[in-house]
C-alpha cells in the first residue's frame, strides 16, 4: 500500500507526537522552555502542505517532565502557544494541542499508547474518525496508540526500522508531506 492509495482529503485527520517530529529532541531531557525549542528542518513547510491535506490536525504529545517537577503545566501551555503562533505566522496549521502531564509508570490513559488524548479530540471534533487517521510519531508508543484506535502509522526515523505496527517510514515530516503532495 502507498500513502496514495489512502485517498487522502480534508475527511482525514493528522494526529502528531512533537517532539522528534515537529521539533528537535533534547538529549536526555526536556523541552522546559521556548528558548529550548527548536523546530525541525522542514516543519514550516510540511505543516503549510499538511494543512491543505487533512481536516483536522491535532499534537499528541506525553509530557511526564511536569509530573517529575522539572517545568511547569503553564511553561509547556506557553511552549505549546509559541509553537502554535510561529507555525501559523508561516502558514501551517495545528488545530489543538493535548497532552499527558503523567509520569510513564502511572500508565494513565492519556499517556501514549493509552488512547485518552485521542478520545479527547474525538470529543473537541466530532469529525475525527480513527479509520481515516494517521499518527506520526518517532517512538512505539506511538505506533501503538495509533494501531489501537485503527489509524495509520507513519514512523520517523533517520535508519529504516521493521516493525509490523509500522505502516509507512520516512526521515521526517517533510519528507512525509512531500509524499502526500
Amino acid at each position: 500500500m502507498t500513502l496514495k492509495n489512502l485517498n487522502i482529503d480534508k475527511s482525514w485527520s493528522l494526529f502528531l507526537d512533537r517532539d522528534g517530529v515537529i521539533n528537535k529532541k533534547l538529549d536526555n531531557d526536556y523541552v522546559k522552555h521556548w528558548m529550548e525549542f527548536e523546530f525541525i528542518e522542514g516543519t514550516f513547510e510540511a505543516l503549510k502542505i499538511l494543512g491543505g491535506k487533512f481536516g483536522s490536525i491535532v499534537v499528541v504529545t506525553n509530557q511526564q517532565g511536569i509530573a517529575k517537577g522539572i517545568y511547569r503545566t503553564e511553561d509547556l501551555e506557553l511552549i505549546h502557544k509559541n509553537m502554535l503562533y510561529e507555525l501559523s505566522y508561516a502558514g501551517g496549521r495545528i488545530d489543538k494541542v493535548y497532552f499527558s502531564p503523567h509520569l510513564h509508570s502511572e500508565n494513565h490513559l492519556t499517556r501514549k499508547p493509552g488512547t485518552g488524548m485521542a478520545l479527547q479530540a474525538k470529543k473537541d471534533f466530532p469529525i475525527i474518525d480513527f479509520s481515516k487517521s494517521i499518527i506520526v510519531g518517532d517512538s512505539m508508543s506511538d505506533m501503538e496508540f495509533g494501531r489501537a484506535l485503527g489509524m495509520k502509522t507513519v514512523f520517523i526515523s533517520e535508519k529504516p526500522v521493521a516493525d509490523s505496527r509500522i505502516d509507512f517510514s520516512f526521515m521526517s515530516l517533510i519528507e512525509f508531506s512531500i509524499a502526500l503532495a
